[in-house]
This record gives structure tokens, C-alpha cells and sequence, in this order.
């Protein structure tokens, strides 16, 4: 744990800062990330951001499996050291580093099986297959080093430290801005490489920064190797993964299979308008960062007090996050409406794709009080080992609603796509509800005060 924070007992405010900004400071710079991939794919042609987008979507499905059980493990470690159990936080973090990646090698596989099959279905052909190809499977050969880093890291926030990622993160942005362009066009004996080539530097990114995460976990003496066995499987520790973790890892394989439902309804508007969705999606992110952040504070704080039985300070927590999230949400609603048009058009200086970024945007921007409200309420279930209703939240939101309404809207009656972002918005706000009030009802069968 930080030595200079103690997260069941300093002050809930100071705690939330000291957590959520250098989270939300890292994400941004994960969000800058995406968009220099997306910048440089924009030199390359308007196809290769299609390209980046469909993938970005078929890639974020397989690692949001491990992100989910990441979540979990940060859980488990927090109430045990709420508690004040220490060898069994340790046990669940040696076992984790290991049982994270071993499920993304798992997902490597079935994603080298059948991602030509999921672009064929989502209107992906011939050069721009290829161009989708090219990214994917250089991308896929990283997953488990990005695995690892979800597994590492989730040893770190369970202890408070959300400033050792925001590290990494800030150092791949800059790396990228270099890489990229190296890796694209070539240098010297560096082979010229193309959409490949921003894919191949993620993955050296990746390998980068799981040395450094590495040697600051060793720093907290929560993983050792004076007793390698504490590393190999145990039936026991992998069931309180699979049943703290399986819940939010089917939730985030149902994001990953949500945006795949949603591109394949904004494909039907042609590859522009995929283009437009996917830059439209990365500034769309830039606004939820903070919210992101405040979510895993609340993940290490809740789980933290909740562990130590200080029930006023769980739903202290959670409150504050809602309100500093609130004021964030108009904060970035604002800014993207003076500001969404020129920002998108600084990626493609298509017409048309502008139009519909910018489209995007203008709708979407409203539903940032639901992500808020649900990215909240979601990292206070998994906190308190409450994460079943996460699945089927996420089910309804990201699967069957989603395509209800993109049947309606886009196939059945034919409409404009803004009609399909309303309906959209429409959606998740009707998810964002049902979530705070279970949510809220689970708090009070704990006898936690009402948030």
C-alpha cells in the first residue's frame, strides 16, 4: 500500500483524488493512444481507419476478458487486505499473474481462428479485409503480454497505486508517436510495414512496459519468489476467480460483442460512415476518462472498506464519485459541442466522414451521465462480491437491446443513422437506471447507508 495514503481511513475526497486522477490522467494518455494509431491509419488511407476500427472492436472483446477478471482480483486483494489478511492477498496475486494470461492464450487462438470470419460478417472484402487482417493478427500475437499487464496491474490498484499504469500509459503515448511512423514507412533496416506496422508497435509497447510494471509489483513484497509453488494453480483460488471474475469478464465480452452488433448496423451506411463512428468513439473517450478514473477508485476504496467492515465510508465513496462524475459529464458535454467538429477534422478531411463523427457525437454526448452512473455502480458490485448482475446488465445493454433497437431502426424501417444513436442513447439510459437502484438495493441488504 502507498505509504503515504491509508485507504480505510484518510479522507474520502482526498482518497478519491489521489486514485481516480492519475487513473484518469493514464487513460487519457491510453485515449491519446488510439488516437495517433487512428491519425496515422488516416495517412494511410480512409480504408485503413475502417480497418482500425472494425479491429479495435474484435480485439476489445478478447482482452476485456482479461480486464474483467482483473477487476476481480483487485476485489479479492482489496477485501483481504481490508481485513487485514495479507498471505491470502498474496496468494490471490501470485496465482493471478499467472491465470490471466493463460486465458488470453486461450483467446490468442480462437482469435487467429476466426477473426477473418468476423470481418467477412461485418462487410469487410478484398483489399480491406486484407488491410484488417494485417493489423489483427500482429495485434492478436500480443495478447499475452497485455494480459500479464492486466494481471499486474490489478495487484497495484488493490493496494492504492494507480500511478505506476498512468506511467506506462503516458510513456506508450510518446513511444507511439515515434513508432509508428518508423514502423510504417521503415528506416534504415527497418522494413516498411503499413497498418502492420502501428500494430507491431503496440505489441513492442506492451512488452516494454510489463518490465516495469513487473519490478514495481516486487517493490510492494506482495509477490515474491521465495515460495514459487504460491505461484502454480489452485482449485480454491481459481474458483474465487472464476465466480468473482466470470460475471465481469462475460460483461466485458459482451461490450466487445455489443460494439461488433453496433459496427455491423453502421456498416450497412458504408465504410465512411465506420470510419466516422470509430473517430467519433476515440473523442467520445477523451470526455469519459475521468470517469473511468473515479470507477477504479471506487473498485480499490470500496473493496478496501468494505473488507474492513466501514460501511460509512463505502457509501461515502460512492457518492462523492457520482457527484465529481456529474460535474465532469458538463463539463465534457460542453466541450465537445463547441469543440467535436474541429477535433474530428483534424483526423480525415473527408466530407462525409466528418458529418458523421460529428453526428455521432452530438447525440452520444448526453449519454455521458449513464456511463457514469453505470461504470460507478458496476465497480461497487464487483467490490462488494456482488458482480453476478453485471453479466446480464451488460447482456441487455450491449446484446439484446442493442439489437432490437439497430433491427428497428436501421433494417426495418430504414432510417438515418442518427435515429440509431438516439435510439442508442435511449438504451443505455434505461440500463444506467435499473443499475443504480439494484445497486443501491444491494447496498442496503448489507446494511451499507443509503448512497
Amino acid at each position: 500500500m502507498n505509504k503515504s495514503q491509508n485507504l480505510t481511513t484518510d479522507d474520502i475526497p482526498k482518497l478519491l483524488k489521489q486514485l481516480a486522477i492519475p487513473a484518469s490522467t493514464g487513460m487519457f494518455f491510453n485515449t491519446m493512444y488510439n488516437v495517433v494509431d487512428t491519425f496515422y491509419a488516416g495517412v494511410i488511407s480512409t480504408k485503413a481507419v475502417a480497418a482500425l476500427s472494425l479491429s479495435f472492436m474484435l480485439f476489445f472483446m478478447i482482452i476485456g476478458l482479461g480486464y474483467g477478471f482483473s477487476s476481480a482480483i483487485t476485489a479479492l486483494i482489496g477485501n483481504a487486505l481490508g481485513k487485514k489478511k495479507h498471505l491470502l492477498a498474496s496468494i490471490y496475486a501470485h496465482k493471478g499473474i499467472l491465470f490471466i494470461p493463460f486465458v488470453g492464450m486461450i483467446l490468442m487462438v480462437l482469435g487467429f481462428i476466426f477473426s477473418k470470419q468476423m470481418f467477412l460478417l461485418l462487410g469487410a472484402k478484398q483489399d480491406y479485409l486484407q488491410i484488417c487482417l494485417d493489423y489483427i493478427y500482429v495485434l492478436l500475437g500480443g495478447i499475452p503480454f497485455f494480459m500479464l499487464n492486466f494481471s499486474l496491474n490489478a495487484i497495484l490498484v488493490a493496494t492504492g497505486d494507480t500511478k505506476t499504469y498512468r506511467n506506462t500509459l503516458i510513456f506508450g503515448f510518446f513511444a507511439n508517436l515515434v513508432l509508428n511512423p518508423l514502423f510504417i514507412h521503415g528506416f534504415l533496416f527497418i522494413p516498411a510495414m503499413g497498418i502492420s506496422g502501428i500494430a507491431l508497435a503496440t505489441v513492442l509497447i506492451q512488452v516494454i512496459n510489463m518490465l516495469y510494471i513487473f519490478r514495481k509489483v516486487l517493490e510492494t513484497k506482495m509477490v515474491h519468489f521465495a515460495k514459487p509453488q504460491y505461484f502454480l494453480p489452485q482449485k480454491r483460488i481459481y474458483n474465487d476467480f472464476f465466480i468473482h471474475g466470470f460475471p465481469s469478464s462475460l460483461n466485458m465480452l459482451t461490450m466487445g460483442i455489443g460494439s461488433i452488433i453496433l459496427t455491423y448496423f453502421v456498416t450497412t451506411y458504408g465504410y465512411k460512415a465506420v470510419a466516422g463512428y470509430g473517430i467519433g468513439f476515440r473523442v467520445e473517450q477523451l470526455m469519459l476518462l475521468p470517469a473511468l478514473g473515479l470507477s477504479t477508485a471506487v473498485l480499490t476504496l470500496v473493496s478496501n472498506n468494505f473488507g474492513a467492515k466501514k460501511y460509512e465510508r463505502v457509501s461515502q465513496s460512492i457518492y462523492k464519485a457520482l457527484k465529481y462524475g456529474f460535474f465532469i459529464c458538463t463539463f465534457g458535454l460542453i466541450f465537445l459541442y463547441v469543440f467535436g467538429e474541429f477535433i474530428v477534422s483534424q483526423f480525415d478531411k473527408d466530407v462525409e466522414v466528418i458529418a458523421y463523427a460529428t453526428g455521432y457525437l452530438a447525440i452520444e454526448v448526453w449519454i455521458f451521465y449513464a456511463f457514469v452512473t453505470l461504470f460507478i455502480c458496476v465497480s461497487t458490485l464487483q467490490a462488494i462480491k456482488k458482480p453476478k448482475m453485471i453479466f446480464w446488465i451488460g447482456l441487455y445493454r450491449q446484446i439484446v437491446a442493442k439489437y432490437l433497437v439497430g433491427f428497428v431502426i436501421v433494417i426495418y424501417l430504414n432510417l438515418e443513422i442518427k435515429y440509431f444513436w438516439i435510439g442508442v442513447l435511449v438504451m443505455i439510459y434505461s440500463a444506467a437506471i435499473f443499475t443504480f437502484f439494484y445497486t443501491r438495493n444491494e447496498l442496503k441488504k448489507l446494511n451499507i447507508p443509503d448512497i
